[in-house]
């Protein structure tokens, strides 16, 4: 009878996925919360950095950049190159101060090489976004690089073997959805620009270069703006003369998730901070968040009460202190069906486009007050764009758009404010075809009244049973690959020939999903390759799997275990992973 049921359970999932597709209207996609970021920042590490930038801004910039990132669900790797990966750090998933702390003082921990191959940090951070990147978030990579490459004449490599496999990377990047934002430090004059726009300009990204280190964090800024679809609201830049100045944060409306108030400067600065009903806020605290380091301070003020805050710096007398603010809102921008998309020359399509907050249309019609809306219009035939602007009617935009030739055009609304801008997702319509436009369906004549097709139906219903079996057993495999991890293991790295032992670190498993493996947990470090064999999978009542299919020697409690078929770990069992390649030794505790 069990059996049964999940049969009659699956044949209903079927069905259920079957009846949308039945459906006439055309939008574009249901609106969903504000996406997450899987974001991996490549920075060069070639010895040419220590001139272009001494002070190692960029270092300090890519850290405020992780320090912009939401409190929870984004995900960071960094891949650190020269002319080959000094060091990388996969995808994590930040869960927690800790996890930002974590990423910070990875790169504050790397080091220098002689040579530069671009090529090779950009099809890392690609290889690492494929490995880890999440559905339903936004990737995207970062490149910091200051000049050409300079390739090892001992390598034997050529600049066209570099080119070749950058384009491929770009090529990878561009089909996967992945931007490439490239930032250029021109210290020296020999930076090629061009090039580092191309990579951009072809994979949907923006290219950002100068020619002073100090302004690093601004650009960081601006591509987590970008990226983001929001804008950066200028504060003010005062001159800090040793005693706390009042700036007001305003908080335009009460849809702000977050609002980050970032101060750049060339020394540490204090502040203060009174919300709008005058109660000083204690900093930091559950609601306002601060990090900060030699070259900043930012302060994230989470669901921030709506109205004009009082923020007081004090800086080092004649210091300049930037200020600036970005929101994050929990907000898209929807736009009814239309409905068609075959139309004719000269019909006209009345648009409809509104604010969504998880899912729901926007219920605080404030919010529309002081936002303006555009239709964008594409024509994909001649690759004309043409813009209609919408009405605000309050509480969504209306419009239209009357087709001018039989082309093929792409649709989408855009709704923007001082500090964001929100876009649908693009519907495209076409005036080809020859007596377009209607979308009734004729009545059927005298000759298509035929008896109840029953074998049809009977054969239908044997498919779907079918279909129902088949999607029991892949719904099996979709949970056993979905399946979550608990606890975390605390990991150290041993050297046999020193006998020195790394600091302990705590990886959190709760970010994988069905299993992962040993190398992921090292940060794909390239000289622990030989752990990427050694895998863990999710067992019953919070225990793990483990399974060696590699050449590395297992130990569980100072026992050598066979894990070829896999071996089951509790919480507080010890394993040690000998590495005979390297002459090293990981040494594990799964903790729950």
């Amino acid at each position: 009878m069990l059996h049964k049921n999940k049969i009659a359970l699956c044949l209903l999932l079927v069905v259920l996925l079957i009846l949308p597709l039945s459906g006439k209207g055309v939008s574009a996609a249901a609106a969903q919360q504000s996406s997450h970021i899987d974001a991996v920042l490549v920075m060069d590490a070639s010895n040419s950095m220590k001139a272009s930038d001494p002070n190692q801004i960029s270092g300090e910039a890519m850290k405020m950049f992780i320090d912009m990132l939401s409190t929870q669900g984004d995900k960071v790797g960094i891949v650190s190159y020269t002319d080959k990966i000094q060091r990388e750090k996969a995808l994590l998933e930040i869960q927690s101060d800790a996890d930002k702390t974590d990423l910070k003082q990875f790169i504050d921990q790397l080091d220098r090489g002689a040579y530069t191959d671009i090529s090779v940090g950009v099809k890392e951070a690609v290889k690492v976004l494929k490995q880890g990147a999440e559905k339903g978030h936004e990737p995207m990579i970062v490149v910091l690089a200051d000049g050409n490459n300079a390739l090892d004449p001992k390598s034997g490599r050529t600049e066209s073997q570099a080119d070749q496999e950058l384009s491929q990377s770009v090529q990878e990047a561009k089909a996967d959805g992945i931007p490439i934002y490239t930032i250029g430090l021109n210290a020296d004059g020999k930076l090629n620009k061009n090039a580092l726009a191309k990579l951009s300009d072809q994979t949907g990204g923006k290219s950002f270069s100068t020619s002073s280190a100090d302004d690093l964090p601004q650009i960081l800024s601006e591509i987590f703006a970008s990226h983001q679809k929001l804008k950066i609201v200028p504060v003010t830049a005062i001159t800090a003369n040793g005693s706390y100045q009042e700036v007001t944060i305003n908080v335009p409306n009460a849809n702000v998730l977050e609002a980050n108030i970032s101060m750049i400067s060339s020394s540490p600065v204090d502040v203060k901070l009174t919300d709008p009903s005058g109660k000083e806020q204690q900093i930091p605290s559950a609601n306002v968040l601060r990090s900060k380091s030699k070259t900043y301070s930012l302060l994230k003020l989470l669901k921030p009460e709506q109205g004009d805050w009082k923020l007081q710096v004090k800086g080092v007398p004649k210091d300049k202190i930037d200020i600036n603010l970005i929101f994050n809102y929990d907000l898209e921008l929807d736009m009814d069906p239309l409905p068609s998309t075959t139309v004719k020359k000269g019909d006209s399509i009345d648009i409809n486009a509104y604010l969504v907050s998880n899912g729901q249309k926007l219920q605080n019609n404030g919010l529309y007050n002081n936002m303006s809306a555009k239709l964008i219009v594409k024509d994909l035939d001649s690759g004309d764009t043409k813009e209609v602007k919408l009405t605000n009617k309050g509480d969504h935009f209306v419009g239209s758009y009357t087709v001018e030739e039989k082309h093929q055009y792409e649709l989408k609304a855009r709704a923007e404010d001082k500090s964001f801008y929100r876009e649908t997702k693009p519907v495209t319509i076409s005036a080809k075809a020859a007596g377009a436009g209607s979308t009734q369906t004729p009545a059927p004549s005298k000759e298509d009244k035929k008896p109840f097709p029953v074998w049809p139906v009977v054969i239908g219903v044997i498919a779907l049973a079918v279909l129902a079996a088949a999607a029991y057993f892949i719904l099996g495999a979709v949970r056993k690959a979905n399946k979550g991890f608990v606890g975390q293991m605390v990991v150290e790295i041993r050297d046999e020939n020193t006998g020195e032992k790394t600091y302990p670190q705590y990886k959190k498993l709760t970010a994988f999903k069905g299993k992962f493996n040993l190398h992921q947990l090292l940060q794909l470090a390239p000289e622990l390759k030989e752990t990427d064999k050694v895998i863990f999978t999710p067992g019953k009542n919070d225990r793990l799997m483990i399974k060696n299919g590699s050449a590395c020697m297992v130990e569980k409690s100072g026992r050598a275990v066979d894990a070829s078929r896999g071996a089951e770990l509790k919480s507080g069992d010890r394993l040690s992973v000998s590495l005979p390649q390297v002459d090293k030794t990981i040494l594990i505790e799964y903790l729950v």
